[in-house]
């Protein structure tokens, strides 16, 4: 009895000492520690959980696990991640333009002075041949007498003389129908008459009565006016280069304008500017507007709700995602109360979802409210860990074998080998596809023997223990047989064999697979195994080492 007292005493006294390596913390508030079962936390009245425990290994930082009190007063929320249409709805400023297709400049082809304008005002409605100014050109007189001269001179003109006389006047701005009264009054004037080229508005005028024009030849003299066709109008937005991963040519826009509150045009986008401007890093894009009562005003401003939809892409809810670090992540919800942090990749972002690219898959359960608090908890477990022991040192190399007696073991496979690469390469050289394929196991066996002798081989002639098979063609033997055999004569002359032996190294420069290609030779003339009969003398010996 006495001798089992000192093992007793020690035995009680460890009791307590192993109750009081257990500690317990708060989930929510882990600074708040008891050293016994049952305590809560003094913040939120959640029950204490274990912390750690002598001899246990630390709990993993980034899995949170909640009492049903604890998992009450952070009110987690959870939602499935599935598999469905990603929308987005994009609202965007822009401005009402005209159609570029149907806005025409009017221009002066004739010097002159405007004696008279018809549309005299910007706004002003016109239709395709109305008259918007008369010009006093004394050159448009003087081709025109030219082309009656020729008229009335009958035969003395040529028909191509005539032809020439009339098309001068059609450059000059004439109508045919204006040219075919010429031909029956034979009256010639020096009045122009400025016609419009098609219906529209006028958007601007840069001439007024008694001004002379087009003397200088430039641009801004011989321009006249500007007509645009209103009936359709073009909302051109600017759209970032974000916004153009969900763009689409066809997809539907809303349009709306201060000057018309609660109408709404409803139109599809027709053209997305492949060019991004460098200075805004922003694409334009357009929306056609039909606008046939006019209610629409050049250059006003407009606002586009454009709903985008992407099908069928893998999405879980917006607010189940936290930017942590480098990488976005998630709490996905484990059995019991449980939840793992989990980084993910995200593609396009939703309304009310986001893409999901990796790191998710439908039907996991993902955190969607209370994820803060765990992202908190998970750090100050991290925070909490002790600090990671160094790595270990690298475990040294073992020495290998000595290199001189591993170059003398495999001296002789190696002899070996080389023998049957030239003597493949002979077979080759003479168009002996019977005799190479005959060859073919010696020369596969010789070289599984020198890799069993020396594994660390200079030339890596283990890559091409696969690449000696049996060929349907002699173009196909080649081709298999040039990189092997280049390896080859290269590690036989790194060990001085040829020398040794009475082989011969040729080179090709002109081999088909590498460009230029060696091989082993018994013969000391040259027979190139790359072309054979083709080109028999191509190559040049190499000098031995």
């Amino acid at each position: 009895m006495n001798s089992l007292r000192p093992f007793l005493l020690s035995f009680l006294l460890a009791v307590p000492l192993l109750a009081a390596a257990v500690t317990y913390q708060c989930p929510m508030h882990p600074w708040i520690k008891s050293d016994h079962a049952g305590a809560k936390c003094t913040i939120c009245g959640m029950d204490l959980v274990v912390a750690s425990a002598a001899g246990q290994a630390a709990a993993d930082p980034n899995v949170v696990s909640l009492s049903p009190a604890g998992a009450s007063v952070v009110g987690v929320q959870t939602a499935a991640v599935t598999r469905g249409p990603l929308v987005r709805t994009l609202r965007v400023a822009g401005v009402v333009d005209d159609d570029d297709t149907r806005h025409r400049i009017i221009g002066a082809r004739i010097p002159g002075r405007v004696e008279k304008l018809f549309v005299n005002y910007v706004g002003a409605e016109v239709r395709e041949g109305d008259p918007l100014a008369i010009v006093y050109s004394p050159e448009m007189l003087t081709a025109q007498r030219q082309y009656v001269e020729r008229l009335r001179a009958g035969a003395a003109f040529t028909e191509s003389d005539r032809a020439a006389a009339r098309e001068r006047l059609l450059n000059l701005g004439l109508l045919p129908q204006e040219i075919d009264i010429l031909e029956h009054t034979l009256e010639p004037t020096a009045m122009v008459n400025v016609r419009a080229p098609m219906s529209g508005t006028v958007v601007s005028r840069h001439v007024y009565e008694g001004q002379e024009i087009n003397k200088d030849q430039s641009e801004a003299g011989s321009r006249l006016f500007e007509i645009a066709d209103f009936s359709t109008m073009w909302f051109m937005f600017d759209a970032y280069e974000p916004d153009l991963a969900w763009l689409r040519v066809g997809e539907p826009a809303e349009v709306t304008v201060p000057s018309q509150p609660g109408r709404v045009y409803t139109a599809a986008v027709t053209f997305i500017d492949p060019n991004i401007d460098p200075a805004t890093h922003t694409a334009k894009v357009r929306v056609n507007l039909p606008n046939y009562d006019h209610a629409l005003f050049h250059k006003q401003t407009g606002y586009a709700t454009i709903r985008l939809t992407v099908p069928e892409v893998l999405a879980a809810p917006r607010s189940a995602v936290l930017q942590h670090g480098e990488a976005p992540i998630v709490f996905v919800e484990q059995a019991d109360r449980t939840y793992a942090q989990r980084r993910v990749r995200l593609g396009r972002t939703g309304d009310d979802a986001v893409e999901i690219v990796a790191g998710l898959h439908a039907g996991e359960r993902v955190v969607t409210e209370g994820g803060l608090l765990l992202d908190s908890q998970t750090q100050l477990a991290r925070a909490a860990l002790p600090p990671e022991p160094p790595a270990p040192l690298p475990a040294p190399v073992p020495s290998g074998p000595d290199p001189a007696a591993l170059a003398a073991a495999s001296y002789g496979p190696l002899k070996t080998l080389a023998f049957a690469a030239a003597d493949g390469a002979a077979a080759l050289a003479t168009d002996d596809l019977a005799t190479y394929q005959r060859q073919l196991p010696a020369l596969r066996d010789a070289l599984a023997a020198f890799l069993a002798a020396d594994p660390h081989d200079i030339a890596s002639l283990a890559r091409y223990r696969e690449s000696l098979r049996d060929p349907p063609d002699l173009r196909t033997a080649r081709r298999d047989f040039e990189p092997f055999s280049t390896a080859l004569a290269d590690a036989a002359r790194a060990r001085a064999l040829p020398a040794k032996e009475g082989l011969h190294v040729y080179q090709c420069p002109m081999a088909p697979v590498l460009g230029t290609g060696r091989w082993l030779s018994r013969s000391p003339t040259v027979q190139n195994p790359f072309f054979g009969s083709a080109m028999p003398g191509c190559g040049d010996e190499v000098p031995g080492k």
